[in-house]
Order: C-alpha cells, then structure tokens, then sequence
C-alpha cells in the first residue's frame, strides 16, 4: 500500500468513526462534539489538496511506506 493510500484509508475511517460518534440518532453515540474531530480531518483534507503537502503522508514516508501512485 502506498501513502497516499493510506492517508485517504485512515481519513475515511476516522470521519465514519466521528459520524458514528457525534450524531444522535447512531448506536454508537457519545458527543456531538465528536462532529468537531470530522470537520477537522476535512479542513486538513483541503489543505492538502491545496497545498499538496500532507503531514500524516510525510510521517509515513519516513515510517517506510513507499509514495508514488
């Protein structure tokens, strides 16, 4: 698995996670300020995209993971 792979996996799991977490009406509920945590994997989602420079994907390069597409 790439990076940039693994960045996208990890996004998508933490933003059903904190929707699972922050809406009322889930099983799974405990605070709606869980909602907080899905607009921030967002907010870093279009920084990224705009800035073409991820965080997360630089500390996995430098754990092994290969980059590229």
């Amino acid at each position: 698995m790439k990076s940039w792979q693994f960045v996208r996996l990890m996004a998508g799991l933490f933003i059903l996670l904190s929707l699972a977490l922050g809406v009322e009406g889930s099983p799974l509920f405990v605070s709606p300020w869980w909602l907080a945590f899905t607009a921030f994997v967002g907010v870093n989602l279009f920084q990224s995209a705009l800035t073409q420079w991820c965080l997360m994907e630089t500390i996995l390069r430098k754990l092994g993971l290969q980059p590229g597409c």
